[in-house]
């Protein structure tokens, strides 16, 4: 069972995915900032690299992005023909089919012969910035949909590898190879197995008015200016998500509510039925029970079911973990059977913390001695099946003599970190506090101005569950006190996640009050 959770907070979107009401992935939208990888810029080369065979190139970051030899793709020079041609003159055309292809470059060839200082080149970003490296780039261009991918420039039509049916296989790339025009390359998703080919067709029309639409972007666009925007990441999830199939979107918001409604009705809209929109008195996420999965799930300490535990470590260059029986009993186990039994609940857990906490780069797992060859086996074997459901691409190397398991992953976009650490409830990791008696003063004399001084017509009050039924029960409360006084009814809402002594306030547009 695969749920979408969408909740706004006052930043912006965070996004969970639970299968079977358990939390796997965890996304983080803020306004501040926007999702860049699938995103098209029309680069400058800033710098030539011969020793790395890579160039740097502005794309409009803090930091300039680097793109590698490998990353060029084969018809690179075909691309860069086509962007000089419709920059030229508005009259040239924009249909890549139109184009002679020029021959593709050699795959061990060096980046000096084909670009150059402040030459001007279409990238797309494969990995975000992360920590003090820039974004990484690619020039081999593809427009992702649900049921396949289009790839400018290329000239193959090419089916996953994961479909069952060789004949369903022939099926689908038998009426794309009828469709798609010469220049233009298409990957099959996996989702296409027994999908309609009209849905198929049409998608591809729809992917190719986006290139059109990219075409004539480049003409008008700065270096370093962006040219095509990939979908939100909620719609990019979504999209994703369909492939497997989900049971039930929930969000809170109704302005995400409408874009993923339009979203479903026009890719699936059979799917359309199985969006809600869920109004709480709390936040989604708490009451969802993801609050509580999250506090859980990101400590340095992961606790399994049977009493064992995995301690998690963070370096610069990897990521270890470190499976130890803690308080498990083996019960009529012999130690042999017991270790496999932790071991084996471990691999699964930590295959859910991989994709939870989008970890890339080297993982090492240490996992609990196990003396027999054919109990290795089954370790690695179940760490590699509960790694199949993750999207990232992945390498799971068999178990060395000493017990470890080491893993590739990689990851497009900074490491999803949340420290499940809390502050002192009243001194806020200071030291000292607020006397408590004042609390109650204080938020009196805040009611007060907002209402008298500001004229806040409708007025809302968060804060901890504890410091909430303070303030309402009891007859007459302090709430009903206030409406005696000022005669309106002021909202008061708990928020489990607020530390103790802390207030926040809401007008009726929902938008925060700041107290400078």
């Amino acid at each position: 069972m695969n749920e979408l959770i969408v909740e706004t907070t006052e930043d912006g979107l965070q996004i969970a995915l639970l299968e079977d009401r358990r939390l796997v992935e965890l996304h983080h939208e803020k306004k501040s900032s926007y999702y860049a990888v699938g995103d098209v810029f029309l680069g400058k080369v800033k710098r030539v690299l011969p020793g790395l065979n890579a160039v740097f190139v502005d794309v409009g970051f803090h930091k300039d992005a680097f793109l590698h030899y490998s990353d060029l793709g084969p018809q690179i020079l075909t691309q860069l023909k086509y962007l000089k041609s419709i920059t030229a003159s508005p009259d040239n055309p924009t249909d890549p089919s139109l184009y002679t292809p020029l021959p593709d470059i050699d795959k061990h060839g060096k980046i000096a012969d084909v670009l150059r200082t402040g030459q001007l080149i279409p990238v797309q970003i494969m990995k975000e910035a992360i920590s003090s490296k820039g974004p990484r780039l690619s020039s081999q261009l593809s427009l992702a949909g649900q049921y396949i991918i289009v790839m400018p420039f290329s000239q193959d039509v090419s089916v996953s590898r994961k479909f069952k049916s060789i004949e369903e296989k022939r099926r689908v790339k038998r009426y794309l190879e009828g469709i798609v025009p010469r220049n233009i390359g298409v990957i099959v998703r996996t989702a296409a197995e027994g999908a309609d080919l009209q849905l198929i067709g049409q998608e591809f029309y729809r992917l190719m008015e986006r290139f059109e639409d990219l075409a004539h972007a480049c003409r008008t666009a700065e270096p370093g200016q962006k040219i095509l925007s990939e979908l939100d990441r909620t719609t990019g999830i979504l999209r994703d998500m369909l492939s497997t199939g989900f049971d039930a979107i929930y969000t809170d918001d109704q302005g995400v509510y409408s874009e993923i409604a339009e979203f479903l009705e026009r890719h699936q809209p059979e799917l359309r039925r199985r969006l809600f929109l869920k109004k709480s008195r709390v936040g989604i996420f708490e009451a969802m029970g993801v609050d509580k999965q999250i506090k859980g799930a990101f400590g340095k300490t992961v606790n399994l079911s049977n009493g064992a535990y995995i301690v998690v470590e963070h370096t610069e260059a990897l990521h270890v973990f470190d499976v130890n029986s803690g308080s498990a009993k083996a019960g009529e186990l012999s130690p042999e059977d017991n270790a496999l039994r932790i071991n084996l609940e471990a691999a699964a857990e930590i295959a859910r913390q991989l994709r939870l906490r989008d970890m890339g780069g080297i993982i090492v797992v240490d996992f609990i001695d196990q003396r027999l060859p054919e109990n290795r086996r089954k370790i690695y074997q179940y760490m590699k099946d509960c790694m199949e459901s993750d999207r990232a691409r992945h390498t799971v190397l068999p178990m060395s003599p000493f017990g470890l398991i080491q893993i590739t992953r990689h990851r497009v976009r900074p490491e999803v970190s949340i420290s499940t650490d809390e502050n002192c409830p009243s001194c806020n990791g200071t030291g000292k506090i607020q006397p408590s008696i004042l609390l109650a003063d204080e938020v009196a004399r805040n009611v007060d101005f907002l209402i008298n001084k500001n004229k806040v017509k409708r007025l809302k009050l968060t804060m901890n569950p504890y410091l909430a039924a303070y303030f309402k029960h009891g007859f007459p409360s302090i709430r009903w006190k206030w409406f005696f006084k000022y005669g309106r009814w002021i909202t008061i809402t708990s928020n489990a996640q607020l530390p103790f002594t802390t207030v926040k306030y809401f007008d009726g547009t929902g938008e925060a009050i700041k107290f400078d």
